[in-house]
């Protein structure tokens, strides 16, 4: 009678082993839901309107995010011109000896930057015979020099300083684009290799064409008190001619291609979400938002390309 005891206790174990050891497939994807919950606490989760990126407060500071509000903006219409950088001839001193004499020494080359009143040259007067110095009637770049220890100075030009704190850009502008261009109109004036944007104003539209290129010049004051805009430099200047306005812009740097459609990352409490968007017109630097957004809606602008990245990198984490 003792086997039939024992084979029913053995029994009852081994059914108790299987119970404890099997799972169903409900229960294998429960396990992996709730692993997956556990990864998207990172970086990169899902908000209510989109992804979401999550950044710390050093990696904020690193990623140099501009953040403005979408809101009410002007579209600006323009024309397009190409020109080059000029010295401002209002600015530019032709510096000569005050009395005939021989040059004694010369202080100053091409190129040097000087104050008003410094030392150029130094002459000695064929009829004093004393020596007197050269300056500078005001500080800018010295652009030519035209003569050296030992040479006679006359009523010629010895040196030419030019003061580059404004510049003028010289825009050929087509006699069919005439009547749109005028003095006062704002122009936005960038390099040729795409390099920075600065607003200035145009100045002065000549009333005599060039029969080389057969155009007229519309000339831009431009600051250049950084000394970026060196003479000689190639330009385009985007003229202001029109304007209207939009009920809500951002900037068009805030605008990304994500999953096939256009996106702008909005600064929420849960992180940056990417919001889809549907746009309108553009002048290159804001666009016309027609869906997607509301009015105070905090959008990164510059640096939402760093948002992007992370975005895509969270998504290439995820997936292995």
């Amino acid at each position: 009678m003792r086997h039939p005891i024992l084979l029913s206790a053995l029994l009852a174990g081994l059914l108790s082993l299987s119970a404890c050891g099997s799972s169903t497939p409900e229960d294998h994807e429960d396990e992996q839901g709730r692993t997956r919950g556990q990864h998207q606490d990172g970086d990169r989760q899902s908000g209510e309107h989109g992804e979401v990126v999550k950044l710390g407060p050093e990696a904020r500071r690193a990623a140099k995010l501009a953040i403005a509000p979408a809101a009410p903006g002007t579209l600006r219409e323009t024309l397009q011109l190409y020109g080059v950088v000029r010295p401002n001839a209002e600015r530019i001193r032709s510096v000569t000896a005050r009395f005939p004499g021989v040059v004694r020494s010369v202080a100053a080359k091409v190129g040097d930057t000087v104050r008003q009143g410094q030392t150029l040259a130094t002459v000695e007067s064929n009829e004093s015979l004393q020596v007197y110095p050269i300056v500078s009637p005001l500080g800018g770049v010295v652009t030519e020099r035209a003569t050296n220890p030992g040479e006679q100075a006359e009523q010629a030009s010895l040196f030419t300083v030019a003061d580059l704190g404004t510049v003028w850009v010289e825009l050929a502008l087509f006699p069919r684009d005439r009547s749109r261009v005028k003095p006062g109109q704002a122009v936005r004036v960038q390099t040729a290799d795409g390099g920075p944007v600065r607003e200035g104003k145009i100045v002065f539209v000549s009333p005599l064409g060039a029969s080389n290129t057969q155009s007229l010049t519309a000339r831009v004051l431009l600051d250049n008190a950084d000394g970026f805009w060196s003479p000689g430099l190639y330009v385009r200047g985007q003229v202001t001619i029109g304007e209207s306005n939009a009920a809500l812009v951002v900037p068009a740097a805030a605008l990304q291609e994500l999953e096939g459609g256009t996106s702008v990352f909005v600064d929420t409490a849960e992180g940056f979400v990417a919001r889809p968007v549907r746009v309108g017109r553009s002048d290159g630097l804001v666009v016309e938002v027609l869906q997607g957004l509301a009015a105070g809606d905090a959008v990164v602008g510059e640096g939402s390309f760093v948002l992007k990245a992370e975005l895509g990198k969270g998504e290439a984490e995820h997936d292995h």
